[in-house]
Formats: structure tokens, sequence, C-alpha cells
């Protein structure tokens, strides 16, 4: 019996199933006065069982709490309840109908305890979380017009897989924020999580953008091929680096096109797709358009994605439809609209993971299900009720958009742990 059976069974029903979140309310009889100051904080330890040690975390507050075991993708789940008596802590929580306790002693600045879950009692010892910080160094790559500026978030001084991770569309930086939407630190999560578990990441301001506003400074001399030039210039450099045992690429959103025609050009181990298009853009612009445009302006939407489609620029635009459809981006979506996902996707010759989130309000599943079209081999994986800045979100629209502007919310708790076992089997 594997050590993942003492709580991995409950965890995966969780996540099925969606539980929601109890509130965990202060029980202590005497009062917070009589608690230690010491249990507030972070605390990691391992379970001590039979089958061996299993990491986890607890967050201790004066009213609440949470449990995390990293291993098997739980993250901050809530306890039931938390009660201080002096020195002593006890600890219960529910998860999917079974119970768990933990009850503990503070000594010598940690945390003397036992874990215990459907009659079994094990030994854990917690200590106070040390979080490290996580830097990135900054690397300078010759591309067209100059040089572009990446970070490169270093997984262990051995030699290491790497990821390069693509940012969607329009003005979203490397750590997945966006001017119009917010700040979520999306991507940069994604690559200092990938980072801890030991793939080292690179990510990019595209041209125009942060580090690389200097790389682009007239809208109209934008190109879609561009982006996909600097991506590939990425590649070889990494590829040429013998601190990279593989190279891998990760694309979110239109970030998943530029990354598979990267992967095309360059033969990368693998290439991960995050809510990738797998239609053409217009067919896609139109879908999220209908219902929000008065029909107007919708008809004029299309017969403007069909005049770009065929290489032809739209000089008459209603006021209304500038932000799409400007004169100065027109160059940047003929490039783009050249492009069948699905048909391009076929020509990766690397493993490939889809992933696609049952939330998403900007691309759908339909997408994920026309990119496995194109590639049969593909493995692809329906992460459920995670939105399209991979945070678990309703599909309520007003409380899944509040998600792109709240950085504190974690990552969609399976998509860390299905790109990393993606990449580590290099087989």
């Amino acid at each position: 019996m594997k050590k993942w059976l003492l709580i991995c069974c409950t965890i995966l029903l969780l996540a099925a199933c969606g539980q929601k979140e109890v509130t965990a309310q202060h029980q202590g009889t005497k009062g917070t006065n009589a608690m230690n100051e010491q249990f507030i904080g972070k605390w990691e330890g391992t379970i001590e069982t039979p089958n061996g040690p299993l990491p986890i975390m607890i967050d201790l507050k004066k009213e609440s709490g949470t449990l995390s075991v990293p291993a098997q993708g739980l993250s901050n789940f809530p306890f039931q309840s938390v009660t201080y008596t002096g020195d002593k802590v006890k600890v219960a929580i529910n998860l999917n109908g079974s119970a768990i306790a933990i009850n503990g002693t503070i000594k010598n600045e940690q945390i003397e305890a036992t874990f215990q879950q459907n009659g079994g009692k094990y030994p854990l010892i917690l200590k106070a979380y040390k979080e490290q910080p996580v830097t990135y160094d900054t690397l300078k790559i010759p591309v067209q017009n100059g040089n572009l500026t990446v970070a490169v978030q270093k997984a262990s001084p051995s030699p290491s897989p790497v990821a390069l991770i693509i940012a969607g569309s329009g003005p979203t930086d490397k750590d997945g924020n966006s001017a119009l939407a917010g700040k979520n630190n999306s991507l940069k999560m994604l690559a200092e999580g990938l980072a801890q578990q030991g793939i080292a990441t690179v990510r990019y301001d595209k041209r125009g953008l942060g580090d690389n506003q200097a790389l682009l400074t007239k809208e109209e001399d934008g190109t879609f091929d561009q982006y996909v030039d600097d991506a590939v210039q990425i590649i070889q450099t990494l590829m040429a680096d013998k601190a990279y045992t593989s190279v891998h690429v990760i694309g979110h959103s239109e970030g998943s096109l530029i990354g598979l025609l990267a992967a095309q050009k360059t033969g990368v181990a693998s290439f991960v797709s995050i809510a990738g298009a797998g239609r053409p853009l217009d067919e896609v612009l139109l879908e999220q358009l209908k219902g929000q445009l008065a029909p107007k302006l919708f008809n004029e939407s299309t017969n403007i994605l069909t005049a770009l489609k065929q290489g032809e620029q739209v000089k008459n635009i209603s006021p209304e439809l500038q932000a799409l459809f400007r004169p100065s981006v027109q160059p940047f979506l003929i490039s783009l609209l050249k492009y069948q996902p699905a048909d391009e996707l076929a020509k990766v010759k690397g493993r490939v993971l889809l992933l696609q989130g049952t939330t998403d309000l900007q691309v759908k599943e339909a997408d994920a299900e026309a990119l496995k079209k194109g590639k049969k081999e593909a493995k692809i994986l329906y992460l459920e009720g995670m939105n399209h800045v991979l945070k678990k979100a309703p599909a309520d629209r007003a409380e899944n958009l509040a998600t792109y502007a709240d950085p504190s919310l974690p990552l969609h708790e399976e998509l860390l742990p299905a790109i990393e076992q993606f990449i580590k089997n290099e087989k």
C-alpha cells in the first residue's frame, strides 16, 4: 500500500466533486487570551507513515487555518475548526467526509503532533515554514532589430528541463497580467511553481511591452510572425545551453498558437497548450462578440474580419470597434488570420498536452476538441472550474471576471501537477 492512500483518495474525490470550502471557526473555550501566539503562521513537516514520509503544510491563524499537501495537488484546504489551549492546538478537517485531526504541542519552536485519519495515527513534527524568495535572472537574446530580455527561473544548479512560457494576446506581460484586465500573476505563479518542482522556466514580455517595449515603438510595425520568430530564437538559445536537459514550450491563449508554430520550427521535446484556440481567430472572435454587440456592429465586425482574412485593410471603422480593429493593429491581425491552429498543430513532432478550463469565458472546450482533431495522439485534459487566467472560478460572468485582478488567488490545484508530470515524462 502506497503512502498516497493516506489522504490521496479523499483529495481526488474532493477535486471531482468540487466540494465547497467550509469556513473554519475558532473553537477555543478559553478565548484567544489563552492561546500561545507562537502558533500563528505557516508550518511544514512530514507525516511519518509506514510507507515513508508525506510532506504537508498547515497555516495556523487565530480563528481559521488551511492544510496543503503539495505532492497531491491539495492547496489551502480550510480547517473545519481549530482550538488553542495554552501550548496545545487541535485541528479538525473534513475532507469529503473523511475526518482528519491534528493534535500538537509547541516545544522548542516546533510543534510535536499526531496526524489522525480513518483510525490511523501517525507522528508529525512541524517546523516554521521559511519561504525562500524566488528570484530570476535576466538574459538578452539577439533578435530582429535588437535584443529580447527574458526572465530565467532556475530550477537547480544541476542540468534540468526548461519550459518557455508564452503569454496571451494584447497587453499581457510575462506574469500573465494585462493593463486591460488587471493583475492576477497567473504566469508568474506557473513559472515559480514549475521551478520549485525542478523545471526551469523562461518567460518574457513581447515586443512593445514591459522589458521589451523598445523593440516595437509603432503598433503598425508589429506582426504575429515576428512574435513566432522571437520565440524560435529563444528556443534555439535554450537548446544550445548545456544547463538544460530538454526544452519544452507552454503557450497560453494566443501564446498557444505562437508556441506551436515555434515548436514546429525547432523540434522541442513537448508542447503544452493552455486555453489555446483550436479554430481560426475570426471564428473565435465572432463567437465572443456575439451577444455583446448590437446586430449592426456585429455585422460590421464580420465584414471587417472577412476583409482582413483576405489580406485587405479596412479604413472605415465605427468608433465602438476601434479598440479591436483600429488601422494600426490590422497588419498584425492579417498575419494572424492566415493560420488554422488545428492544421498547424498536426505539424508539431513532439509530445502535446492540451489543457482547457471548463469555466473559461474566452476559449471554449470546443477549441480543445478542434486541436485534438488536428493531432489525435495529443493528450487532452479538462480542468473543472478553471477559467482563462488559470484560477478556480464559477461560471457566473461577473464573479469569474473578478479573478482576473486578484493576485492572491492560487492557480487551479490541478494545473501545476499536470504540467509537471507531462514534462518530466520525457520518453
